[in-house]
């Protein structure tokens, strides 16, 4: 039996973090931006969906960025002007209130994040033990949290989610991404970057 053979019965909930305030790309909100035609924010919404997970949650403060997220149950972050924490900590309350036994949580600006890499988090990942992504630099979203680690999800703060349990993790709970797969979009530049990668 594989390392997440028992995680698979669990109740998963995908939590998509859309809610940054996005200051580094100056007035609009980069979620909206497009990227080869279609908005920033449908890349990551789509992988997740067809992750599959049980349920579908979302945190975004921009009433134009839920229009784009039908199927998700969309909560707002508690702040106006929200820490990745802030979202983090919201969706992961979400979650446990819905019941699911872990969560995947992606991050909205994410646009070359695909399906199969979110769905290997979640395999790699135990009842026990986080998984998460890594371009063997960084660990970062994608990243799957069994509800054993929801608590000191809660209890986080500042702007870096959950990156003190995700440095944590032992090597054997990372997946590597694709070069680029895990490119976020935080200023302009990135974006005309990501479009060239894609052209």
């Amino acid at each position: 039996a594989g390392q997440g053979d028992g995680a698979r019965c669990m109740k998963t909930a995908g939590v998509l973090l859309a809610a940054g305030a996005s200051r580094r790309f100056g007035a609009a909100d980069k979620l909206l931006a497009p990227l080869n035609g279609r908005p920033l924010i449908s890349y990551a919404a789509r992988a997740l969906v067809a992750a599959k997970p049980d349920v579908l949650i979302a945190i975004s403060r921009n009433a134009d960025v839920d229009t784009m997220l039908a199927g998700f149950d969309i909560m707002k972050p508690p702040e106006n002007d929200p820490k990745q924490s802030d979202s983090l900590r919201a969706g992961i309350a979400r979650a446990q209130a819905l019941g699911a036994r872990r969560s995947i949580v992606v991050l909205g600006d994410m646009p070359f994040v695909t399906p199969g890499l979110i769905e290997n988090v979640m395999s790699r990942s135990t009842a026990t033990t986080p998984a998460a992504a890594t371009d063997g630099q960084r660990r970062m979203p994608p990243a799957c949290f069994p509800a054993a680690c929801f608590a000191d999800l809660l209890a986080q703060t500042g702007d870096r989610g959950a990156a003190a349990v995700l440095q944590a993790l032992p090597q054997s709970a990372l997946v590597t991404a694709e070069h680029g797969e895990l490119l976020d979009i935080d200023t302009p530049d990135a974006l005309a970057s990501a479009q060239a990668q894609l052209a």
